[in-house]
């Protein structure tokens, strides 16, 4: 791989991939809607040759096949709002598949676990896809519409995460516990504080990710990024306060709390079916990935959340 694109390059899970590609010496267009959005990235990263940006629409397949056509991996990090999804998730699919066709290009596709349901405590890439929600379901017409025959020209795969934290994780579970308790301020915290839960340090994710696109024999598969094992919210918070020094109160706000903050936000509002992810503990297995990569990489939580919340605190996110 000696040049790549990352679609939706301003994102969390884009910018971490930004970042790996370029630690390995590999050209990166940055593709998203936002200019200013991605001259600030350009900007974090000195604006270094190797890094530059195209402006387009992730729902235009004709401005993906202009930004694209030079490169050797189209690296599919956009996505849609939780009460958007039903309307324009599928469209999404159907430009960036269309265009990797056009260009026959190998492309990754990042997505998360909605597609399995109800889980048991451990999971691989061969795990019953059971989806009980309206998201799980979409996520598996997702999946159905990636792997489509139609695509005879174009190289896919999907790489799962479970939830992710990390400097540039803004629309996770953990992120408005980790800005609280960094900004010194009494935060919450999204599910019970009991249940152990799985977590991916997104630098992590990023170069699993990469490794993974690196194979020819990869695609046309479903690839598991395992996290650094399960923790419960308590054991979360316990590192967080001993890094930040912040004691202040840690709100777990339940199901309930969830559907009452949906009466006056809608992305709030979509969360309540998925909150099932959150009281149970569910770990994506990494034996696909040992086996036909390499070691897993997982950085214990109390290095990855101290890299974390030292930059919250430097840079007083919010």
């Amino acid at each position: 791989m000696k040049k790549a694109i990352v679609l939706g390059a301003t994102g969390g899970t884009g910018q971490a991939i930004v970042s790996e590609l370029l630690s390995r010496g590999i050209q990166v267009i940055a593709f998203g809607r936002s200019e200013n959005k991605l001259k600030e990235l350009m900007k974090e990263h000195n604006f270094i040759s190797l890094l530059t940006y195209k402006l387009g629409d992730i729902f235009d397949y004709k401005a993906i096949i202009e930004a694209a056509k030079d490169t050797d991996i189209i690296f599919q990090c956009g996505n849609v709002q939780y009460h958007e999804m039903a309307e324009k998730l599928l469209s999404l699919g159907e430009n960036v598949m269309k265009a990797a066709n056009i260009l026959g290009k190998k492309i990754v596709i990042v997505d998360g676990i909605y597609v399995y349901g109800h889980q048991v405590a451990k999971g691989d890439e061969s795990h019953p896809k059971q989806p009980h929600t309206k998201k799980g379901k979409i996520r598996l017409e997702f999946e159905s519409l990636i792997f489509n025959k139609k695509w005879n020209n174009a190289k896919a795969l999907i790489v799962r995460l479970p939830d992710y934290y990390g400097i540039t994780s803004q629309n996770s579970y953990l992120h408005p516990t980790l800005t609280g308790l960094a900004a010194n301020k009494i935060s919450v915290f999204i599910g019970n504080l009991t249940t152990p839960r799985e977590y991916v340090y997104l630098p992590d994710a990023a170069k699993m990710m990469v490794e993974i696109a690196d194979k020819d024999d990869s695609y046309g598969e479903n690839w598991n990024i395992p996290g650094a094992g399960l923790i419960s919210g308590k054991e979360l918070i316990k590192i967080v306060r001993e890094i930040t020094g912040n004691k202040k109160l840690v709100i777990p706000l339940n199901k309930n709390a969830i559907r009452i903050s949906g009466w006056f936000d809608p992305i709030m509002k979509e969360v309540v079916e998925i909150m099932y992810l959150t009281e149970e503990g569910f770990i994506l297995s990494g034996e696909k990935y040992e086996n036909r990569i390499g070691e897993i990489i997982a950085t214990p939580y109390k290095d990855g959340l101290k890299e974390t919340l030292n930059f919250l605190m430097k840079n007083k996110i919010k």
